[in-house]
């Protein structure tokens, strides 16, 4: 199959977020320090369990180009997530889809060979250094992972659309260790409606009204097979339909907040809501342009580029050879000069807004790395720290801290298992 671009070269920020990443953040910290010498601050971060809900990872992970187990220019690798103190990630099986007006038995049958790569080197990557990292299955599996002194690693899956015209694959992804699935991405697809319709293939706002009644059997076929229902990317009637109807409480893996960014991809206060009603969590994104909207001086500078190289629709950028991809990084870095990217403090703000409205149990963190996430300040998994450092400034305390970082998430997975198992 032809190879295909990570969601990074979706939009502007994730290719910008590539150039960005610094590889020197591989040295290793001097585990040999006192730990009374060090900021209280510091102590707490690595005394909790800190999880990130999604980590993307390239075709080429796990080969000698992209290997986790070494220094790598990627935002998240296994020397990263120790220096900077996070202990578990979800690493997500991410494919990209055809348009599903004309799709093909083909079309899925290459989304299933995408999947099958990146859940390989997923699985690959857990037992090549077994000594670091392990597969967790269960919340239990985190915190028993966790004491040991080892990374956490964890499959979410984004796009449900390679499951093809039917449900009949979720039990064996749910066996494989699949924990979470999002049932739709950019574009609406055999599922459900997409937050963002994909206008080249003729997408309007509404494809099915919400759901599909496929959409309708998935989210009941995740429900008995253990796996979290993961609504980010959808439609909002789409999401509420979802969160109505799972026994199990739903989960938005990443996203961010509508009323503090206005992005068609960020969840208003009612969705909010629906998800604390639901017992479920969102967890807040740090993607640049999600955190932080562009101006409409932005927004023309972005497509005045786009036209100029002839990568206005995704697919042309999804084509991008790595020459033009540098190019195109390197000119729409511009538009910062225009105005400044998010910080950690525009992130937090994402945070503050949704435990405002849903509820301190019902927030977590995500940062869509080398999926084009990133802010000044946790540009990758070195970086973590630093979110701990601003959640302590703005008063959180430690135990909502906690909650935030991995508990709600970790509830709400344990909780997925028990009604799984009835």
């Amino acid at each position: 199959m032809p190879l295909l671009n990570n969601t990074a070269i979706l939009t502007f920020s994730a290719t910008v977020l590539g150039a960005l990443t610094l590889s020197a953040c591989g040295a290793k910290p001097d585990i040999a320090q006192d730990d009374t010498a060090k900021p209280a601050q510091q102590s707490f971060h690595e005394r909790i369990l800190t999880l990130d809900t999604h980590v993307d990872v390239p075709l080429t992970y796990m080969t000698p180009e992209m290997d986790p187990g070494t220094d790598t220019t990627a935002q998240v690798d296994l020397n990263k997530m120790v220096v900077g103190g996070l202990d578990a990630a979800f690493f997500i099986v991410y494919v990209p889809q055809t348009n599903i007006a004309t799709v093909s038995d083909d079309a899925y049958a290459d989304a299933r060979q995408i999947a099958e790569t990146r859940f390989a080197a997923i699985k690959k990557m857990t037992e090549t250094y077994s000594d670091r990292i392990e597969l967790a299955l269960t919340a239990a599996d985190v915190r028993r992972i966790h004491k040991a002194g080892k990374r956490a690693a964890l499959i979410g899956m984004e796009n449900a659309f390679p499951l093809g015209p039917s449900i009949a694959d979720v039990p064996m992804w749910a066996k494989r260790g699949v924990r979470y699935v999002g049932l739709t991405h950019f574009g609406h697809n055999q599922f459900g409606d997409s937050s963002n319709p994909n206008k080249a293939d003729g997408q309007t706002t509404d494809m099915h009204g919400g759901l599909s009644p496929l959409g309708k059997d998935l989210v009941a076929a995740l429900n008995k097979a253990g796996i979290m229902v993961d609504v980010s990317h959808t439609g909002k009637t789409t999401m509420m339909q979802a969160v109505s109807l799972s026994k199990a409480p739903v989960i938005a893996s990443h996203s961010g907040v509508k009323a503090v960014a206005d992005s068609a991809r960020n969840l208003d206060d009612e969705q909010l809501r629906a998800l604390a009603t639901n017992g479920g969590v969102v967890q807040i994104v740090a993607f640049d342009s999600y955190v932080k909207t562009h101006t409409a001086e932005q927004t023309a500078y972005i497509a005045q580029v786009r036209a100029e190289m002839g990568l206005e629709t995704r697919a042309a950028r999804s084509a991008m050879t790595k020459e033009t991809r540098a190019l195109y990084t390197k000119r729409v870095k511009g538009i910062y000069d225009i105005a400044p990217r998010a910080s950690v403090a525009n992130f937090a703000d994402h945070i503050d807004h949704a435990v405002k409205i849903a509820g301190i149990d019902h927030v977590g963190i995500s940062s869509d790395f080398d999926g084009g996430g990133g802010v000044v300040g946790w540009e990758n998994a070195a970086q973590t720290e630093s979110v701990t450092k601003e959640l302590l400034a703005r008063g959180y305390s430690e135990a909502d801290i906690e909650k935030i970082w991995s508990g709600n998430l970790l509830r709400v997975m344990a909780a997925v298992e028990v009604i799984a198992d009835k």
